[in-house]
């Protein structure tokens, strides 16, 4: 793993290059491992063994079927009738069989790409969302950027994938195992005349086969080997437009106030440049690939027949004979070129698996990567206070700081810290929540009691309304009559019929509704500790009046520390903290955490 020594942190790429460096066997490690762990485990085992026994079944169809070629054609070439019906007759036999098991087949394997994404969704989702993971991840470089597409798309991609081409493999081999001993029986005693003199290749038509197939494979190979990382950088293109075009759509509304709809648009040309690019690129290698793939496609309609006609004009091989031993290597070097066949979509599988993969490698070892830089300490004290010793938070910025070095908050009291605009008063907000750990200092929070934590734009889940207030507890976590009394005393009154209505309440309600709404579900909850975030200094006047108010009968017992500037409602507050930053001090690399905003 690569580390920027300066700042003793990992640069932004290392987690992506050091899994694309390890091959492909860790990356199949990784993910086996994640879908090991996973609900659906034994489920996918017995999807597997289902598939194997039916190709297995269908392989041994096939065996019959290449047998039938030869009294079927032999009654063609003698112009038997009554043995023309006969072998007709198994025909049916064998294909209604066999027509049966390509159905089972199926849905076998549609069932197996089903659970292997819930699994793997699953394990990505349950481990990007541990407490603060996500946030950590989001900031950690290019590794944290659209990881939904990842656990989407990329994800959907890779099971699809994985599941058509391990069955792809797995009839193949069983097809080159059952069809290599009858082509060798047929071509085991044959003497090529060379020269006056009997030349005798045992099996032979098996080894022009693998010779074939194997010639095949390595022209692929070395013409389409640079498939994969086109395939990549597509993927990452491809998440780059779909970023912009959900960015523009959040902001839709600020875009045309400022009239800037042909900026955005340029923006998203430039994406949509580099998606075309990267299309173009893979489009060339796809069609470089293809002259070898479908001129060996092509060739192999005569090439049988070629390596079984010494035998048929020596006279070791009847009409039907010929056809057999034509079908048998044609099953032969077809499942020799199923490297061939699909090379290009394994390259797709491998692109895409590097992706999950190194997400997933990204998700579990953040916390192990952060830890090469100082961190405050967080512990669990006693009941009734919250202390922050010697606090300093490292950023790209420089270092925030209180300028108070000692602080304790007793339960019920109001605290409000203040700094000038661009102190740091969100990283100081994220940094008492546990968000941002990187710093010195230590703080001590109380063992047992809930904190309450309301960053400066409200966060609405969808959802009912009920379920908004109630966040992230249950409904049944309060009383019914609680929702509408909170609604009541911040003056929301015309919101408690829509209680049990589900809507995006952040695009249904104004900002000043949705701030409000932040309030009541704190009135709601009734925390012993809330930590606000520059909140009271976004409220219009007669919500901060109404707030106010409830601050002394409703929230009496909840200690209350407001991090935002001095204005008109700082008398509410016992004591003011002040907030400092010195760029000199505990500098984070900037390449790393840019994402990070004060």
């Amino acid at each position: 793993m690569t580390i920027d020594r300066k700042n003793d942190l990992p640069s932004a790429p290392a987690v992506t290059e050091e899994l694309a460096q390890s091959g492909l066997l860790p990356q199949l490690a990784m993910m086996s491992r994640a879908l090991w762990a996973a609900p659906v485990r034994n489920t996918l085992f017995v999807l597997a063994a289902g598939i194997f026994v039916v190709i297995a079944t269908t392989a041994y169809g096939q065996i019959r079927l290449n047998r039938w070629n030869q009294p079927f054609y032999d009654a063609l070439s003698h112009r038997d009738f009554t043995q023309f019906l006969v072998q007709l007759g198994v025909f049916g036999v064998i294909a209604g069989i066999l027509l049966v098991l390509n159905v089972a087949q199926k849905w076998l394997g549609e069932m197996l790409k089903l659970k292997l994404r819930q699994g793997l969704v699953h394990d990505l989702v349950q481990g990007w969302l541990l407490p603060g993971r996500a946030f950590r991840l989001a900031n950690a470089g290019a590794i944290g950027v659209n990881p939904d597409q990842r656990m989407h798309e990329d994800a959907r991609h890779l099971t699809e994938l994985s599941t058509d081409l391990g069955v792809g493999l797995l009839q193949a081999s069983i097809l080159l195992i059952t069809f290599i001993d009858v082509l060798w029986a047929l071509s085991a005693g044959y003497a090529f005349h060379i020269g006056g003199r009997p030349l005798v290749i045992p099996g032979y038509m098996v080894w022009a086969a693998v010779i074939y197939s194997g010639s095949a494979s390595l022209v692929s190979y070395w013409v389409g080997r640079g498939l994969v990382d086109r395939n990549a950088q597509r993927y990452a293109r491809e998440a780059d437009l779909r970023f912009s075009l959900v960015r523009v759509n959040e902001h839709i509304d600020a875009i045309a106030l400022a009239a800037g709809e042909a900026d955005e648009a340029r923006r998203i040309e430039v994406d949509f440049a580099a998606v075309l690019h990267a299309m173009r690129r893979l489009v060339t290698g796809e069609t470089n690939l293809t002259w070898i793939t479908a001129g060996y496609g092509w060739f192999t309609l005569v090439a049988p027949i070629l390596a079984a006609a010494p035998l048929y004009f020596a006279g070791n091989l009847s009409f039907g004979g010929l056809m057999m031993a034509a079908g048998a290597f044609m099953q032969v070097q077809s499942s020799l070129r199923w490297f061939v066949d699909n090379f290009s979509t394994i390259a797709d599988w491998r692109a895409t698996l590097l992706r999950v993969a190194s997400f997933r490698r990204a998700v579990i070892a953040t916390d192990v990567l952060h830890d090469v830089e100082g961190r405050i300490a967080f512990i669990e004290g006693a009941p009734g206070s919250i202390t922050i010793d010697d606090l300093e938070i490292a950023s790209p910025a420089g270092c925030t700081m209180i300028k108070e070095t000692h602080v304790e908050v007793r339960t019920g009291e109001r605290i409000l810290i203040v700094g000038e605009t661009g102190t740091g008063k969100t990283l100081l907000f994220r940094a008492l929540a546990g968000l941002w750990p990187w710093g010195a200092g230590r703080v001590t929070r109380p063992k047992g009691e809930g904190i309450l934590y309301m960053p400066r734009i409200p966060y609405l889940p969808p959802g009912t309304l009920r379920e908004v207030l109630a966040y992230p507890l249950t409904v049944e976590s309060f009383d019914a009559q609680g929702f509408t009394q909170a609604l009541n005393r911040l003056e929301l009154d015309r919101l408690i019929p829509m209680l049990d209505t589900s809507r995006r309440w952040d695009h249904e309600l104004s900002d000043d509704e949705q701030h409000a709404l932040a309030l009541a579900r704190l009135l709601l909850h009734a925390p012993p500790w809330a930590l606000i975030d520059e909140v009271l200094d976004a409220l219009d006047r007669r919500t901060l009046e109404r707030f106010i108010g409830l601050l002394g009968k409703e929230l009496v017992h909840t200690g209350i520390i407001h991090i935002g500037r001095a204005g008109a409602h700082r008398h509410l507050f016992g004591r003011v903290l002040h907030l400092v930053k010195d760029p000199a001090l505990r500098r984070l690399g900037s390449r790393r955490l840019a994402g990070a905003r004060a």
